[in-house]
C-alpha cells in the first residue's frame, strides 16, 4: 500500500527491494587524500581525515545498506585505502575488482562499466573519483526521495556514499533510469 506522502517511483523501488527485484548501485567517493610533495595523482595516499573517515563509511555500509555483492574500485592508492578501511567494518568481505577504466572517468565512462556488471549482481558498490561518480549519480538519478537529488548537486564530498534503486538488469541502466534513495557523508 502506498503512503500518500511517497512518490510512486519511492513506493516502486521499496516494492521492487521488498520482493528482491531491486539492483542497487553504492556509490563511494574515496575519502580525503594527502598531497605529498613529489607523488604522483595515482599515488596520492588517505591524508589523516580519510583514515578517520573510511571506517566511517564502512560502518554506514554495514549499517545502512549491508554487504554488496561485488565492489569496483579505482586502483588509485587512495581508493585501495579506502576500500581497505571500509570494508574491514563489514560482517564479511565481498567479491572485489580494481577496474583501471575508473581511475579519471567521467559519468557516461563509468555507466558503460556498470552496464557490464553481470545480471546477478544486486547490489554493485563503485569506489572511486570526483567528477566523475557525482557526474554519474546525476546522470542516472530520474528521481530522489527528499532532498537528495539537491545535495549530491551542492555538493559531493570526499567519503560521501550515494544509493541509487532500480528495477533491471545493469545492461539496461541508461540515463535517468534510477531513483536516488539515499546520499550520506559518514565522518569519523
Amino acid at each position: 500500500m502506498r503512503h500518500r506522502d511517497q512518490a510512486p517511483e519511492v513506493q516502486d523501488a521499496r516494492n521492487a527491494a521488498a520482493e528482491g527485484t531491486a539492483r542497487r548501485l553504492v556509490v563511494l567517493r574515496h575519502a580525503k587524500s594527502a598531497w605529498p610533495d613529489g607523488v604522483p595523482d595515482h599515488d596520492r595516499p588517505l591524508g589523516p581525515r580519510g583514515l578517520r573517515d573510511a571506517p566511517a563509511a564502512g560502518r554506514l555500509l554495514a549499517g545502512s545498506f549491508g554487504v554488496p555483492d561485488l565492489v569496483l574500485c579505482s586502483p588509485a592508492r587512495r581508493t585501495r585505502e579506502t576500500w581497505d578501511l571500509a570494508s574491514a567494518e563489514l560482517d564479511r568481505i565481498p567479491p572485489l575488482r580494481h577496474d583501471p577504466r575508473l581511475y579519471g572517468a567521467d559519468a557516461r565512462e563509468l555507466l558503460d562499466v556498470v552496464r557490464e556488471v553481470s545480471p546477478e549482481v544486486g547490489t554493485l558498490l563503485l569506489v572511486g573519483h570526483n567528477p566523475g561518480l557525482e557526474d554519474l549519480v546525476l546522470l542516472v538519478a530520474g528521481a530522489a526521495v527528499g532532498d537528495a537529488l539537491e545535495r549530491v548537486r551542492t555538493k559531493f564530498p570526499t567519503s560521501a556514499v550515494a544509493v541509487l534503486s532500480r528495477q533491471g538488469v545493469w545492461s539496461d541502466l541508461g540515463p535517468g533510469g534510477a531513483l536516488l534513495t539515499d546520499v550520506a557523508v559518514p565522518r569519523g
